[in-house]
């Protein structure tokens, strides 16, 4: 049976490897904080990481994510088991209206401030305009993300 690593947990699995990986996080996992919306790759709401890049789970087949790192949205809480950092800032922005694209939107935020040192507005506009909101929060996901970049950034040089 194929084993699937998500938020740090080893899964047995009993599914064809095709099926799309959102499936077996909601379906088998109860993972339900990644939405599914257009099934077509077109909107964000499902994005999830594979070994720390942002992946959209609608389309990656579950092949794919073997002996792989699989993280969902419930799986970055921060070191000390509160919340992230990103989901705390993102509260403080105000940033969710109705909510549903929220998951989706903070794993590619967090994605980018993780793997691109210094973070400026034409990379998150780059990085987030494959992410629907259809609120139109745009202006403070952008706020949110600056400011979570600029604090990790901040801890990281203190623990230097």
């Amino acid at each position: 049976m194929p084993i699937l690593k998500v938020n740090g947990i080893e899964h047995s699995i009993d599914a064809p490897v095709d099926v799309p990986l959102l499936w077996i996080l909601r379906e088998e996992l109860g993972l339900t904080g990644t939405k599914y919306s257009c099934g077509k790759s077109l909107c964000g709401s499902c994005t999830i990481h594979i070994n720390g890049k942002a992946r959209r789970s609608c389309v990656t087949p579950v092949s794919a994510a073997l002996d792989q790192e699989v993280t969902t949205i419930e799986g970055i809480l921060g070191d000390d088991g509160e919340p992230h950092a990103i989901q705390r800032i993102w509260a403080e922005e105000n940033v969710p209206q109705c909510g549903y694209c929220q998951s989706g939107q903070i794993m590619s935020a967090l994605a980018l401030i993780q793997n691109k040192k210094n973070v400026t507005d034409a990379d998150i506009d780059a990085v987030m305009s494959a992410n629907i909101c259809r609120c139109g929060s745009y202006l403070r996901i952008r706020k949110a993300i600056r400011r979570t970049a600029s604090l990790l950034t901040k801890q990281k040089k203190e623990h230097q």
